[in-house]
């Protein structure tokens, strides 16, 4: 598995319960915002100090973020 891969299945995981989470929740409310802007630094930290990754691969690492918050929100709803 390449390493981009891997870890954009790592960022969708991380996401997942944070999704999960953010969905239980009223939306643009203080908690909405904590569930999504705080797995950035894990994230953030996995693609440069653990990966080494060059911020060209930023934009699909985003989309698996985004797809892990959705998929969080469908497992909750």
């Amino acid at each position: 598995m390449s390493k981009i891969a891997l870890l954009g299945f790592l960022y969708f995981l991380v996401n997942l319960p944070f999704g999960y989470l953010r969905a239980g929740v009223p939306k643009k409310s203080p908690k909405w915002f904590l569930y999504i802007h705080l797995p950035i630094p894990f994230v953030i930290l996995l693609r440069t100090l653990v990966f080494k990754v060059s911020w060209h691969f930023i934009p699909i690492l985003v989309g698996c973020y985004a797809l892990g918050q959705w998929a969080g929100g469908k497992l909750r709803r």
